[in-house]
C-alpha cells in the first residue's frame, strides 16, 4: 500500500514516513497540497492508495486540499491530522469527504489503527468495484445469447433504452428470460453501480405488499415494531424491477401510479412522502391491454409503464437458438457436475428443435440440466431427455391407442401441464386459461399427480 503524506513540518514528515514505512507501507512526501496535487495530476506519486494529510498549511490548507481532491473525483481515502482540532473542524474534514480525524500529538498506535481501519475499508472497496464488473459482465447485453434476428433486435432496443431513466415493461411467456432483460437495461446503462431490486408482485401475500413496496413506519400496524425503508427506497438511484405485475391488487395500482408520476413514496402510517430517483422496469406475461378492459388492471397505470414496450418472442419462434442455448447449458452442467459431456447427438438435437417448448428457455435449461445428470456417454442422447420432449407433436403419448376415453385423458393432463408451466405453477391463471375452476383444476392436479 501506498501513502501520501502532505505536512509543511519536515520533522513530521520525516517520523511519518520512518514509522509507516516500519510497518509495511511504501511513503511519498510533500511539503504543500499544491504539489501534492500537481503530482496526482501528473501521476508523479505513482498509485497512492491514501492520503495523510495536515490542516494548517501555508498557501492551502487541509480543508481546501481535501476540496480539490473532491471536485477531482480523487478516490483515495483521506485521512486528516491536527494539532488544533476541534469537533467542527473534524465534522468539516468528513463531509468533505476524509475518512478518518487525527488530533496531534497522537500516539504510534493511533496513526497506524485508523490506517489499519482504512486498509481494510480499501479491501472492502476493491472487493465492491470487483464484484460490480463481475455483475455488470454477467448481466451485459453481449452475454444473452442468440442467433435469431427478432432477439437481436430486442437486444437492439435495450441496448438503445440502457441509458435513459425512462419506465420499461417487459413483456413475453414464462421462462423466455424477461428478469434477464431487466438485469440488462440496468447493468448496462449509467445506473450500473447502483441497486438492482427484483421483487414479484405476485408471489408476496396483498396485505404485505405495499409494506414491502413502500416500507412502514414505527406502530403502523400490529408487527410493525420499528421504522422499515421500503423496496423502492432500497433501489434509490438504481432499478426497482417488478416482476408480475398484473398481480398487483388494484388498490396498490393507485399508489405505484403516484409513485411514477410524482417520483415520491409515503410509508405506510407516515404522514410525508420522501423523493427517490428510482428507474420501474416492469414485467408481465399477461396481456395489460386485455386486462384494461376487464378492469383488472388501471388504464392510466398501463399508459405510465408502457412508455417502451421491450416484447420478448418465445423459445418456439426461435428455433435457430436452441441448438445454441443447448450447447451452452451442456458446458454450464458438465463443468458443474464434473462430467465430461461435450456434445450432443444429430437425433436429440433434431428432438430439441420439434418440440414446442411452452417453459422457454427455463425449461430448456432444467431438461439439459436433467439430461446432463442422467447421460453416461460422452454426448446427450435422445433417452437422457425428459419424455416429455419425445412426444412433442403428439398430445396423445403412447399407450392411448384407440380408446377416445385414454385420449381425452392424456390430451386433458397435457394441457393441464403446459398451463402450469406457462404460468409459473400459478394455479389460479392455469385454471383461468383452462376456463375451469380453480377447485376443478386442484381436483385433476391430485388426479394426474401434476
Amino acid at each position: 500500500m501506498r501513502i501520501m503524506i502532505v505536512d509543511d513540518e519536515e520533522s513530521m514528515r520525516h517520523m511519518l514516513t520512518i514509522l509507516l514505512e516500519r510497518e509495511g507501507y511504501e511513503c511519498v512526501a510533500f511539503a504543500d497540497p499544491v504539489a501534492a496535487l500537481g503530482a496526482l495530476d501528473a501521476s508523479s506519486a505513482g498509485e497512492v492508495d491514501f492520503i495523510l494529510s495536515d490542516i494548517k498549511m501555508p498557501k492551502l490548507d487541509g480543508l481546501g486540499f481535501l476540496a480539490e481532491l473532491k471536485k477531482r473525483g480523487a478516490e483515495q481515502t483521506v485521512i486528516m491530522m491536527s494539532a488544533y482540532g476541534t469537533i467542527d473542524s473534524a465534522i468539516e474534514c468528513l463531509k468533505l469527504g476524509a475518512y478518518d480525524y487525527v488530533s496531534k500529538p497522537f500516539k504510534t498506535d493511533e496513526i497506524v489503527m485508523a490506517l489499519r481501519k482504512a486498509t481494510e475499508r480499501e479491501r472492502l472497496r476493491r472487493e465492491n468495484r470487483r464484484l460490480r464488473r463481475e455483475v455488470t459482465g454477467k448481466y451485459g447485453i453481449e452475454n444473452i445469447i442468440t442467433e435469431d434476428k427478432s432477439m437481436r433486435e430486442v437486444l437492439s432496443l435495450v441496448e438503445k433504452v440502457a441509458g435513459y431513466s425512462t419506465t420499461v415493461l417487459v413483456t413475453g411467456e414464462s421462462g423466455t428470460g424477461k428478469e434477464l432483460v431487466a438485469r440488462a437495461l440496468h447493468y448496462s446503462g449509467k445506473r450500473s453501480g447502483a441497486p438492482f431490486v427484483a421483487v414479484n408482485c405476485g408471489a408476496i401475500p396483498a396485505p404485505l405488499l405495499e409494506s414491502e413496496l413502500f416500507g412502514h413506519v414505527k406502530g403502523a400496524f400490529t408487527d410493525a415494531h420499528k421504522s422499515k425503508d421500503g423496496l423502492f427506497k432500497e433501489a434509490d438511484g438504481g432499478t426497482i424491477f417488478l416482476d408480475e405485475i398484473g398481480e398487483l391488487p388494484l388498490e396498490l395500482q393507485v399508489k405505484l401510479l403516484r409513485v411514477l408520476q410524482e417520483s415520491e413514496v409515503r410509508r405506510v402510517g407516515d404522514t410525508k412522502a420522501v423523493k427517490i430517483e428510482t428507474r420501474v422496469v416492469a414485467a408481465t406475461v399477461k396481456d395489460l391491454r386485455a386486462e384494461t378492459e376487464k378492469g383488472a388492471f388501471r388504464e392510466d397505470l398501463y399508459y405510465r409503464l408502457n412508455v417502451m414496450e421491450v416484447a420478448i418472442p418465445p423459445l418456439r419462434d426461435r428455433p435457430g437458438d436452441i441448438e445454441l442455448l443447448t450447447g451452452f447449458f451442456i458446458k454450464r452442467y458438465s463443468e458443474k457436475f464434473s462430467k465430461p459431456i461435450d456434445g450432443i447427438t444429430t437425433e436429440a438435437v433434431e428432438l430439441l428443435k420439434e418440440y414446442v417448448w411452452p417453459g422457454n428457455v427455463r425449461e430448456l435449461e432444467n431438461a439439459i440440466e436433467r439430461a446432463v445428470i442422467l447421460e453416461d456417454g460422452k454426448e446427450l442422447s435422445v433417452t437422457s431427455l425428459p419424455m416429455r420432449c419425445e412426444n412433442r407433436d403428439s398430445a396423445l403419448g403412447p399407450g392411448t391407442g384407440l380408446s377416445i376415453k385414454k385420449a381425452h385423458t392424456a390430451i386433458e393432463r397435457e394441457l393441464i401441464k403446459r398451463a402450469l408451466e406457462k404460468t409459473g405453477n400459478n394455479r389460479t391463471r392455469a385454471a383461468e386459461l383452462l376456463e375451469i375452476s380453480h377447485r376443478a383444476l386442484l381436483y385433476k392436479i391430485k388426479e394426474y399427480g401434476l
